[in-house]
């Protein structure tokens, strides 16, 4: 299959006419489609223009995917969340320590109820083409929380040792056990399934992507996430694209990016689903600018259907741009044109 989709993130939720401007720049660096970013602030503060933003990008012809950024922390981002700061009694605990962590616990009925509150509200109020389910993950118990591999875990708050124990008939163990790997993956996958049904049942159209980490370069470390078990989030019937995350290094070699590249695609066929790849452009950006094109170029030639990057000019003005970012801005949308030509 060809290339048939290009986008980029973008978090600039503030007034429509100022976010078309920046869309139709983002048409003329050869994007199709649009991730908007939607931290909670956003959603409490902005809530009144999102769907006018929605409207401005369709208008437009790009192809338009909010984005639950950050929220709870439970997905990746940069953002603070409202909910931690409203909630200490739903975050996650680690099983060694017993201390809580700055990320909602997804088995909590507290957290669930403001996030499928969140997305029926955006899946009935805006006009979209979708979901992205951005790098959710049971927090890693480090300073400052991340994704990274440590020797505790989470999460083993009083919710999740009463679910376990009722299910399996034993207290929850505080090492990591096959069955305990078996059962957190298992249930972080639950709440964004129930979202996805949500979403769905409000607008039919709407497309739902899992965007799940990897763990083959020098950031991402741990496979204990809850979502790192690739062919069982491939399999799951409520997502329509199967999205693997951005690799946070150029030092990385070009072949790791192909074995990833093959590894989605191999899987999203293998379930029916659009295969999505991300491009870093923010940051970092390689010695040699033209290895982004070779990046976009070997994710075509694997059969990737989507290349999204991360993110919005490169991240300009923001505390994560890029050592140039407008060079790799247009280095992106000439890749772009690139693989959409040959489509």
């Amino acid at each position: 299959m060809a290339v048939h989709e290009t986008g980029v993130s973008y978090y600039g939720i503030s007034y429509p006419e100022h976010a078309r401007r920046d869309f139709e720049e983002m048409k003329r660096h050869h994007c199709t489609a649009v991730l908007l970013a939607l931290t909670e602030f956003d959603i409490f503060f902005w809530y009144p223009t999102i769907p006018q933003i929605v409207e401005e990008a369709k208008k437009l012809g790009l192809t338009v995917y909010l984005d639950t950024w950050g929220i709870g922390k439970f997905f990746g981002g940069e953002p603070p969340s409202l909910f931690l700061q409203e909630n200490v009694h739903n975050r996650q605990v680690t099983a060694l320590t017993g201390e809580p962590v700055a990320a909602a616990c997804p088995n909590t009925p507290a957290f669930r109820e403001y996030f499928l509150g969140i997305v029926e509200k955006l899946a009935h109020d805006c006009d979209s083409d979708g979901f992205f389910w951005d790098e959710p993950h049971y927090a890693m118990p480090i300073d400052p929380v991340g994704y990274q591999s440590t020797s505790d875990w989470t999460c083993r708050c009083s919710i999740c040792q009463k679910l376990f124990e009722t299910e399996y008939g034993y207290p929850l163990p505080k090492v990591l056990t096959d069955q305990v790997k078996k059962w957190r993956r298992r249930k972080a996958n639950e709440i964004l399934t129930l979202a996805s049904t949500a979403a769905k049942s409000i607008n039919p159209r709407l497309k739902v992507t899992q965007c799940s980490l990897p763990a083959e370069n020098n950031y991402y470390l741990s496979y204990e996430r809850g979502y790192d078990d690739w062919e069982t989030i491939a399999a799951t019937p409520e997502y329509d694209i199967f999205s693997t995350s951005i690799i946070v290094s150029y030092d990385i070699a070009l072949e790791v990016h192909r074995r990833i590249a093959g590894k989605t695609v191999a899987l999203a066929r293998k379930y029916n689903k659009i295969p999505q790849r991300w491009v870093m452009s923010y940051f970092q950006s390689p010695a040699d600018i033209t290895f982004i094109k070779e990046i976009v170029r070997t994710y075509a030639a694997c059969g990737i259907e989507s290349i999204f990057s991360w993110t919005y000019r490169a991240g300009q003005g923001t505390l994560l741009a890029a050592p140039n970012p407008q060079l790799a801005w247009d280095t992106l949308g000439e890749a772009y044109e690139e693989v959409l030509k040959d489509s």
